[in-house]
């Protein structure tokens, strides 16, 4: 990619760079697939364990705030995104690459945690500098009326996660295949040459290319962090985001108990976990292009509220699933858990494509990234709040590796932990007034 004046070569640039980061993103799922089945056989953990691990793993992502900040304040030869997304790709191309020609005598729960934070540190960089660019992008597109080739507001954030979905389905879709056929530490080391690659292509891309809004780059970490306070202070953004974070806290996430249900009590083969995962992600990607032409113009109120209440329908779905009345009804399991868990599992997301479009609208220029970094880390927290509320509410029912009788139970408990959130979602704007980007 070469820098240019051009609208339409930086357009060019900044999707192909942008395009590349969120598909790498969305290909996570592919090394992660294997640690899942890695932890369970190779090191014998338990569902709390498992779960407990992999939110564990997550917390870099809290951090996403000051890496946000420090991208914002922080110039590297003359440049605060690409570098960074640079630093992320290398960052985890050394953890996998690490964990994938590690002696299996020096491979313990220890060593893999470590070497796992190491890569959702990379990972939660490389997302704060690729967020931060669509949040300047968007806000710029979508106050530039008289630049005719410019995307309506919205456009660019469905591009991107369109990008991570289709990642997520290769992903999803190979993982599944080679998780029957090859070591999970042969994942471990496609995934890392892969990263290695983007880490080597990022340094080919100079930041000019993308005309991003200019800004000085000497504005300092402090006045940064006071930027990113203001804007927290800002009622449409601190209302949405407490919303956004408490609705997902709330639930008390499930995920390590049905990997085990469907793995050691329904016997699901790999293979078919893998085909959910795709079904998933490529309802996630249909999601992306639906929400572009035909529900940006519904309130964000209206739209995730809605969503929220889907979520609750399919986890009672799944009560009905774990019961055995879809099983009664002659519909196999391999099925159900291919066309409904896998979309469950991504409609957790669902909402926020249209949180991040409504945060790029209410943002104030110049801390897009310190902003849209305190939301992904709000999410991230969130999420890992929710795994352990799971642990616990597991842990209280009695559910083990091998006795799920309480599962029906915790599974309702979700649905209604879900519906609670409703009641308070007078917090998100129901109409959102763009304001125009001061002049530098």
């Amino acid at each position: 990619m070469v820098a240019s004046s051009s609208p339409d070569q930086a357009s060019a640039s900044t999707r192909s760079l942008l395009g590349l980061g969120f598909w790498v993103q969305g290909f996570r799922c592919f090394p992660w697939m294997a640690v899942n089945f890695f932890l369970k056989d190779a090191l014998n953990v338990d569902p709390s364990t498992l779960q407990l691990l992999l939110n564990s793993a997550n917390l870099p992502m809290i951090g996403k705030p000051l890496y946000g900040v420090v991208s914002d304040a922080v110039y590297i030869s003359g440049q605060h995104r690409v570098p960074y997304i640079a630093i992320g790709a290398l960052l985890q191309a050394v953890s996998w690459l690490v964990i994938a020609f590690l002696s299996q005598s020096n491979i313990s729960i220890f060593s893999m945690s470590l070497y796992l934070l190491l890569s959702n540190l990379g990972a939660s960089i490389a997302e704060v500098a690729n967020d931060a660019i669509v949040a300047e992008k968007g806000k710029q597109t979508s106050t530039s009326a008289k630049n005719s080739q410019s995307p309506s507001s919205g456009e660019l954030q469905s591009f991107v996660w369109m990008a991570s979905s289709a990642g997520g389905v290769l992903g999803n879709l190979l993982g599944g295949i080679a998780i029957n056929r090859f070591a999970p530490r042969s994942m471990f080391l496609v995934f890392g040459l892969l990263v290695a690659i983007q880490f080597f292509l990022t340094n080919t891309v100079h930041e000019r290319s993308l005309k991003l809004p200019k800004s000085s780059s000497n504005v300092g970490i402090r006045k940064q962090l006071a930027e990113l306070a203001a804007a927290l202070r800002k009622p449409d953004i601190a209302n949405s985001v407490t919303w956004l974070a408490a609705s997902y806290a709330i639930i008390p996430a499930l995920t390590g108990t049905m990997f085990f249900y469907q793995t050691e009590h329904l016997k699901i083969n790999s293979s078919v976990l893998g085909i959910s995962k795709v079904f998933g992600q490529a309802a996630l990607l249909l999601w992306g292009v639906i929400y572009n032409r035909r529900l940006k113009s519904i309130s964000p109120r209206k739209l995730i509220s809605g969503i929220q209440v889907m979520m609750a329908v399919f986890m009672i779905s799944d009560l009905l699933f774990v019961k055995g009345v879809y099983r009664e009804m002659g519909v196999p399991n391999s099925v159900y858990v291919v066309a409904f868990s896998g979309l469950l599992e991504v409609m957790f997301f669902f909402k926020i494509l249209p949180f991040t479009v409504l945060m790029a609208q209410v943002c104030p220029p110049g801390c897009e990234g310190s902003v849209m970094a305190f939301v992904m880390s709000a999410i991230a927290l969130s999420l890992i709040v929710s795994g352990y509320l799971g642990v616990a509410l597991a842990s209280y029912i009695g559910i083990t590796g091998d006795d799920f009788s309480g599962l029906p139970q915790a599974l309702l408990i979700q649905a209604l932990s879900t519906l609670l959130p409703l009641f308070l979602s007078s917090f998100i704007p129901d109409e959102v007034k763009t304001k125009p980007r001061r002049k530098e």
